[in-house]
């Protein structure tokens, strides 16, 4: 597995080895050891996977408060994402800074976005599905977000703000200054 550190500290791309053939390929998308090898040493015990019917769908900028923050490894298995990772630890010297990789099912890539930063992607291309492994179970109570828009931020999604196709708890999340709860 190749390991390609970004900008952030903790944040990964990891692009599994493929093995293919006529039929197709094969990948090992997760192991263990070869994670904790990498330095990611946690356990995942949820998976989600989402579909994006358009084009310039935005979803995120999501995060979940201790004790319920996850670590989530993102992966595309059809369609492709801009994905984004935003460090909110406000002790960090890289608080508010990001950092970004395309991740579609043709490069295999995967993004391992550790606790205290939040998560969001922009579909490049329609009818993307989007799965992600996370280390702590969903909870409603210490879901929280940041706008994927946010000035401060300095984010090219690659889309207009009036063309983003979002949710309607997305489009009401708060600025990086403005959220109260952050870690």
């Amino acid at each position: 597995m190749q390991v390609e550190q970004t900008s952030l500290a903790g944040v990964l791309v990891l692009t599994p080895k493929r093995f293919g053939d006529s039929r197709g390929f094969f990948s090992e998308t997760y192991s263990r050891k070869a994670f904790a090898a990498a330095g990611i040493d946690c356990e995942f015990v949820q998976d989600n996977h989402s579909l994006s019917a358009e084009k310039g769908v935005v979803r995120g900028l999501h995060f979940q408060l201790p004790p319920m923050a996850q670590d989530k490894l993102v992966r595309v298995v059809a369609g492709s994402v801009l994905d984004v990772a935003v460090d909110i630890r406000r002790s960090s010297p890289t608080f508010g800074r990001h950092a970004s990789a395309v991740l579609s099912a043709a490069n295999g890539r995967q993004m391992f976005v550790p606790a205290g930063f939040a998560h969001g992607f922009v579909t490049l291309e329609p009818r993307t599905e989007v799965v992600y492994k996370v280390s702590r179970y969903y909870s409603p109570q210490h879901d929280r977000g940041i706008r994927w828009d946010d000035p401060a931020l300095g984010i090219d999604w690659g889309v207009e703000q009036d063309r983003a196709v979002l949710s309607e708890k997305d489009r009401l999340l708060p600025l990086l200054k403005d959220a109260a709860e952050l870690f």
